[in-house]
C-alpha cells in the first residue's frame, strides 16, 4: 500500500476485479493501488490518527480480498468497497473509546484525574488546522453522524451513495447531515469562537 496510482475507469477496475476473483493476486495489488490513497485519505478524517487509519486500510483490502465473491458487479466497487471500510472505522472509534473509558476507570481507582487538552487558539484556518479543529469538535457527533459528514464533506459523495453505503434511506442520511452541522457549529462556537462566523449554511 505505499505505491500511489490513479483510480482506474470503471471498465478497467471492473476487469481487475473479475481477475481477482478468480485468484489474480497481481491484479488485486493493481486493485489496492488504485483505491488505497482514497480509503487511507477518508480513514485519516473518520479516525483522525495516521496510524489507525494505515492499519484499518489494510484490514479494509484484507476484507475486500476475502469476500471479494460477494461483490455485486451492479453496485458500483467504490460503494461497496467503502461500506466495508465505513464499518471497521467504527468499529475503531468504539474500541478506541471502550479504551479510553477503562484508562478513565483506571485512573478514577488510583485517586487520579484525566489530563484535559485545551486547544491551542489558531491564527489562521489553514487546512491541517481545519483537521485538527474538525478532530477536536467531532467528539460531539454520534459515529453515524461523522461518518456521513465526512463521507459528505471531506470525500464529496452524493446522498444517494452514502445511503448505499450506510444501507438506508437518503432522508435518514440527510436527518445525519443537519445534526452533524448543528452539533459541529455549537462546539466550534464553544471551543473555536473566533471561527463562529465562518460556519456554512445547511447544504445537502
Amino acid at each position: 500500500m505505499n505505491r500511489s496510482a490513479p483510480v482506474r475507469s470503471f471498465a478497467d477496475e471492473q476487469v481487475l476485479i473479475r481477475r481477482a476473483r478468480s485468484g489474480d493476486r497481481d491484479a488485486f495489488a493493481d486493485l489496492v493501488d488504485s483505491r488505497s490513497p482514497g480509503v487511507l485519505a477518508f480513514l485519516r478524517r473518520m479516525l483522525g490518527d495516521p496510524e489507525d487509519a494505515r492499519d484499518v486500510a489494510q484490514l479494509t483490502f484484507v476484507r475486500v480480498w476475502e469476500n471479494l465473491h460477494k461483490y455485486d458487479p451492479a453496485w458500483a466497487f467504490s460503494t461497496w468497497l467503502y461500506r466495508i471500510a465505513s464499518n471497521l472505522a467504527i468499529d475503531a472509534i468504539r474500541a478506541r473509546q471502550s479504551r479510553e473509558r477503562t484508562g478513565q476507570e483506571n485512573l478514577r481507582l488510583a485517586g487520579g484525574a484525566a489530563g484535559r487538552t485545551e486547544p491551542e487558539g489558531p491564527s489562521a484556518l489553514a487546512s491541517a488546522e481545519a483537521r485538527r479543529i474538525f478532530d477536536t469538535c467531532s467528539a460531539a457527533l454520534s459515529e453515524k453522524q461523522r461518518l456521513v459528514f465526512v463521507l459528505r464533506e471531506f470525500e464529496e459523495k452524493e446522498t444517494s451513495e452514502i445511503a448505499a453505503i450506510l444501507d438506508c434511506r437518503e432522508s435518514t442520511v440527510r436527518n445525519h447531515l443537519f445534526q452533524a452541522r448543528q452539533a459541529l457549529r455549537e462546539e466550534i462556537r464553544r471551543r473555536f469562537p473566533e471561527y463562529a462566523p465562518a460556519c456554512g449554511s445547511d447544504k445537502s
